[in-house]
């Protein structure tokens, strides 16, 4: 896809991978929105970047999906380009969850990765259709493919992103509308909490990686070990999963 002249939203974009992407866009000559729920984060990200629209959201809730859809499209119509990259991961211990007691602290994480992407894809896919230049990206986990099974509500929203994605650009090949997900690996930033992700790839590294990507056109981009996620056998896929939960039981036992 073309990096240029475009008019980006991106969700989580007020750091991460969202903030990453979003100085990549600026900086091949785009318009970028990002939106996030915290406004300090915003406006840490805009003094960074003074370029940048902000607007403050939590794609959680379905109202506040709605009304970004529609104050998006009423100042900046132009926009053809979405990436949804807002998440929540959470680490836990299915026989310790307090499931009567807190669903909603679990249910919020499937509506963060899940409901509202697929929401948002929806309303812009509708809204981009006529476009002969628009793009749709998905940011999925290579955890969708290797589930990390101290993260199993992560790990499955992220495969049903996956499988929502291979939908989506099935149903949208007629138009000029390209489906693109980006599958990243552990990546060194705040997701999960502060310092968990250290060993991940450096968040600079990994972004250039996705962008070499998007300008070759590829529709599933993948970085280190989730690139190899993307092609595995089941076979190395059931090896890859227990091996990552025998290192990582201990953090929630």
């Amino acid at each position: 896809m073309k990096l240029s002249g475009n008019t980006v939203l991106i969700t989580g974009g007020g750091a991460g991978i969202g903030l990453a992407f979003a100085e990549r866009f600026v900086k091949a000559g785009s318009k970028v929105i990002v939106c996030g729920r915290r406004e300090s984060k915003l406006q840490e990200a805009k003094e960074q970047m003074p370029e940048l629209i902000t607007r403050v959201c939590d794609v959680t809730d379905e109202s506040e999906r709605l009304s970004l859809f529609d104050w998006v499209t009423h100042h900046y119509p132009e926009v053809n380009v979405l990436v949804n990259n807002a998440g929540i991961q959470q680490r836990m211990n299915v026989l310790k969850a307090e499931v009567k007691e807190d669903w909603n602290y679990y249910s919020k994480e499937m509506t963060a990765n899940m409901h509202a992407p697929i929401h948002l894809a929806m309303l812009f896919s509708q809204y981009f259709a006529e476009n002969t230049d628009a793009a749709i990206i998905n940011v999925s986990s290579g955890l969708a493919f290797t589930p990390m099974a101290i993260a199993p509500i992560y790990s499955a929203t992220k495969a049903g992103i996956h499988s929502f994605t291979m939908s989506l650009r099935m149903q949208l090949s007629h138009t000029g509308v390209k489906v693109i997900e980006v599958a990243p690996p552990a990546v060194n930033t705040d997701l999960g909490g502060v310092g968990l992700h250290t060993f991940g790839e450096p968040v600079d590294a990994f972004a250039d990686g996705i962008f070499e990507g998007l300008e070759e056109g590829k529709e599933e981009i993948g970085y280190g070990t989730s690139e190899k996620a993307l092609r595995m056998s089941r076979d190395d896929i059931d090896t890859t999963v227990a091996s990552m939960y025998s290192k990582m039981k201990r953090s929630i036992e």
